[in-house]
C-alpha cells in the first residue's frame, strides 16, 4: 500500500477514494447500533454555475460500475488500521468492512437528462453505513461528468448542427481519469469525436485530431520549409487536416492552393480566427477551416456574429476545466423519518423526491414544466424523470451505447425554450414544489424546532 511509484488509481482502489469522515462516521454509526438503519440520500445541485440554466446529467454508467464493484481487501483493511486512525473503532466495523458489498436500491435520471437546480441526479436507498460511504466517489463521477456534457451541450446548440466539434482536453483535464469521463461527457453531450485515443476506442469510436506546430517545425527545419513537411504528413495521413499557422496562416493557404493538391482541412490555432478564417476561404474555397485555442460557447458565438467562415471547432482547456458543478449528497430520510437541513443558503428539502416533468405548448412557458415533489406523488399528465436503475446492489439497466445518449441529449435541449439556452442571459429554471413536499417541508422544520 506504500508504492508511491504506482500512484494511479485502479478499480480496486475505488473503494478507499473516500473522504476520512465517510470511514469514520460509518464506524459510529457501528458502535450506535445504528449502520443497517435504511436511509435515503440524494444527489443534486443547490445553484447552477453562473449563466447556466439547466445541467445534462452524466456519469451514472460509471456511478453504478463501482456501486457494483464496492469491496474492501485484506490489504486495504490492513491498511486502515496501520493508519492508528480507527484504535478505538469498533471490532464490529472491520468485519463489516470485511464483507462490505453495496446491496442498496438507486433511482436515476438517465444520463443526457436536462435538469434544474434541487433535482435529484440520483437517489440512494441503502443502509446507512453503505449510503454514506458511496458519497464521495458519486459525487466525484456526477459532478465533473454533468460540468463536462453541460458544456458540450451549450457548444452544439451554439456552435449549429452542421459544425464538426472536437474534443481536444486530454492535455488540460485535471487527471488522467478525469480526461477519459471527460472525452466520455463530451461525446455524449453532443461533440463529435474526441483526439484521446484510449476514450475513443473503448467507447467503440474512431479518434479524430489533426497536427502539432513541432512536425512542422521539425520536417521545415531537416527538409527544407513548412511545404515539405505538409507533403509528408499527407503522404501518410492523406485526409487528415494541416496545422497552417506556425508561420504564416494566409501565405500557407496560398502555397497550398497553388500547388494543385486536394487539401480536405486545415486548422487554424491562433492569430484573429475572424479574419484569417475569412482570407483562407479565399484561397481555398473547398477546404474545411477548423479553429482551436481556448475556445468555448462565448468565443464561438462571437466568431459568428463577427463573420468567421469555420466548418468546426477544437475544444479544450474551457471544455474539461470551467466552473465546476457543486452537486452535493444529502440525507433527505433516516428509517423513515423525513428530515433536512436548515442551515443559512444550505437549505435541502425532507423525503424522498421525484421530478415530474409535462410538456407545455405555452408559447410563455420554457417547453415543460418540471414539479418536484414526494417519490409517492402522482402528477395526472406528468412523467416521473427517476427511474429505478438498481435494486439490491444489481443492476436493472444495461450500459448505453453513447450515440443513444447523444441523441437523448441533443433531445433535451431542443426541448428547453430559447430563454433556457441563452448563454448571456438566462432564464430561471421552470420548477415549482409540490403542495405535498411545501407541507413535508413545513412539518419536518416544526419537527426540528421542537427538538
Amino acid at each position: 500500500m506504500h508504492d508511491a511509484s504506482n500512484f494511479c488509481l485502479s478499480t480496486t482502489d475505488a473503494s478507499l477514494l473516500t473522504d476520512l469522515y465517510q470511514l469514520t462516521m460509518s464506524a459510529c454509526y457501528v458502535g450506535e447500533g445504528l449502520d443497517q438503519r435504511p436511509a435515503s440520500f440524494e444527489l443534486f445541485t443547490r445553484r447552477l454555475p453562473s449563466r447556466y440554466s439547466y445541467l445534462i446529467a452524466m456519469g451514472l454508467e460509471q456511478a453504478l460500475a463501482y456501486l457494483e464493484s464496492f469491496r474492501f481487501s485484506t490489504e486495504q483493511i490492513t491498511a486502515l488500521q496501520d493508519s492508528g486512525i480507527f484504535a478505538h473503532a469498533p471490532k464490529a466495523f472491520w468485519s463489516l468492512l470485511a464483507g462490505a458489498k453495496f446491496t442498496g436500491n438507486v433511482w436515476a435520471v438517465p444520463e443526457g437528462t436536462a435538469i434544474f437546480a434541487n433535482e435529484p441526479l440520483l437517489r440512494v436507498e441503502a443502509p446507512l453505513w453503505q449510503a454514506q460511504l458511496v458519497e464521495t466517489y458519486l459525487l466525484n463521477t456526477l459532478n465533473y461528468q454533468t460540468l463536462i456534457a453541460t458544456r458540450a451541450a451549450r457548444l452544439r446548440d451554439v456552435a449549429g448542427a452542421e459544425a464538426q466539434l472536437l474534443e481536444f482536453g486530454t492535455r488540460r483535464a485535471f487527471s488522467p481519469q478525469g480526461a477519459l469521463w471527460a472525452a466520455r461527457a463530451a461525446l455524449a453531450g453532443g461533440l463529435d469525436a474526441t483526439s484521446n485515443v484510449a476514450a475513443a476506442l473503448k467507447l467503440g469510436q474512431k479518434p479524430s485530431g489533426t497536427m502539432a506546430h513541432s512536425l512542422v517545425m521539425a520536417l521545415s527545419a531537416l527538409k527544407g520549409n513548412e511545404d515539405e513537411a505538409f507533403e509528408a504528413f499527407h503522404r501518410y495521413f492523406p485526409g487528415a487536416a494541416l496545422l497552417i499557422d506556425t508561420y504564416d496562416s494566409v501565405d500557407a493557404a496560398k502555397r497550398l492552393a497553388a500547388s494543385g493538391q486536394e487539401i480536405p482541412a486545415v486548422r487554424l490555432d491562433s492569430g484573429d480566427l475572424v479574419e484569417l478564417s475569412q482570407a483562407v476561404r479565399t484561397q481555398l474555397p473547398k477546404t474545411k477551416i477548423f479553429a482551436s485555442g481556448d475556445l468555448d460557447e462565448f468565443e464561438i458565438a462571437r466568431l459568428k456574429a463577427e463573420g468567421a467562415l469555420l466548418d468546426g471547432y477544437g475544444l479544450g482547456t474551457r471544455l474539461v476545466t470551467g466552473a465546476p458543478v457543486n452537486g452535493v449528497y444529502k440525507l433527505v430520510d433516516i428509517d423513515g423519518i423525513p428530515v433536512m437541513k436548515e442551515a443559512k443558503g444550505k437549505i435541502t428539502y425532507p423525503g424522498k423526491k421525484q421530478i415530474f416533468r409535462t410538456p407545455t405548448n405555452d408559447i410563455q412557458a420554457d417547453g415543460f414544466e418540471d414539479v418536484l415533489g414526494l417519490a409517492g406523488e402522482s402528477i395526472p399528465g406528468a412523467t416521473p424523470l427517476l427511474k429505478a436503475v438498481m435494486r439490491g446492489g444489481r443492476r436493472l439497466t444495461v450500459s448505453e451505447d453513447i450515440c443513444a445518449i447523444a441523441q437523448r441529449t441533443a433531445q433535451s435541449v431542443a426541448a428547453l425554450s430559447q430563454r433556457l439556452r441563452d448563454i448571456q442571459m438566462p432564464a430561471t429554471s421552470p420548477v415549482t414544489l409540490s403542495p405535498q413536499l411545501l407541507a413535508l417541508t413545513e412539518q419536518t422544520r416544526r419537527t426540528v424546532a421542537v427538538r
